[in-house]
């Protein structure tokens, strides 16, 4: 586990950044946290770091669940905010999605049990401030254990 606190949306978007540079197909992060913690902002570094073209602008898909972005691996960008849980993930077929050849990243992951991937790497924001926010990194399964290592070994600059 890793909690880092940041201290601007910047450098919130910094560490999704760093992130994103290291996910691959089929790699799953759950974002956790409650509104206005933080998951759309680093949303939006991740895809900088999956090079998602930067004129495409990065947005929560509360109303349409799902963003997708095309960049170095796609992105498939879920809010799952509005769904009852599961069985709605399920009967929208999101689960192609979730063991598909892109990088996951769902907001509101804890409405998931069933339905999460046997990997992947949970990500808890938490307000610490006006414009602070903690954020705590959990790896299930070894491909997200390596990953929180490279961020903890990686350059630290602009955080």
């Amino acid at each position: 586990m890793l909690a880092v606190t940041t201290d601007s949306p910047a450098a919130t978007a910094a560490w999704g950044e760093r992130l994103g540079r290291l996910l691959a197909p089929g790699d799953f992060v759950a974002l956790r946290g409650e509104l206005g913690a933080g998951k759309t902002r680093f949303a939006q570094g991740v895809a900088r770091g999956l090079e998602v073209d930067s004129a495409q602008p990065v947005t929560s898909p509360t109303f349409t669940l799902l963003n997708i972005y095309p960049g170095r691996v796609p992105l498939y960008h879920f809010d799952l905010y509005r769904l009852a849980g599961d069985d709605d993930v399920a009967e929208l077929g999101f689960g192609d999605y979730f063991h598909g050849d892109g990088v996951c990243l769902v907001e509101w992951a804890e409405r998931l049990v069933t339905e999460l991937p046997a990997t992947y790497l949970t990500i808890t924001f938490a307000h610490a401030g006006e414009e602070r926010r903690t954020l705590t990194f959990e790896p299930c399964g070894e491909r997200f254990t390596e990953i929180l290592a490279k961020l903890l070994n990686g350059p630290k600059k602009n955080l």
